[in-house]
């Protein structure tokens, strides 16, 4: 019994409370859930991007015979 009991000034805070500890991983987990959605987002755009390329050369190359 005497880990659980408190050493310092009775109204003290426990210099090991649980309250102020924060998880150790949680802010890289956190870190490395933004980086996933970003890099999806950023993936998606490029994806979105290249079709968009593809349907602008097709409608070029379609248009062409057109002014000849």
């Amino acid at each position: 019994m005497t880990l659980l009991t408190h050493t310092g000034r009775p109204f003290e805070r426990a210099p090991y409370s649980s309250a102020k500890r924060e998880k150790p991983g949680a802010t890289s987990a956190h870190l490395a859930m933004i980086k996933r959605v970003g890099l999806i987002a950023l993936t998606s755009l490029l994806a979105l991007c290249a079709v968009g390329g593809i349907i602008a050369v097709k409608t070029a190359a379609y248009l062409s015979h057109f002014t000849q």
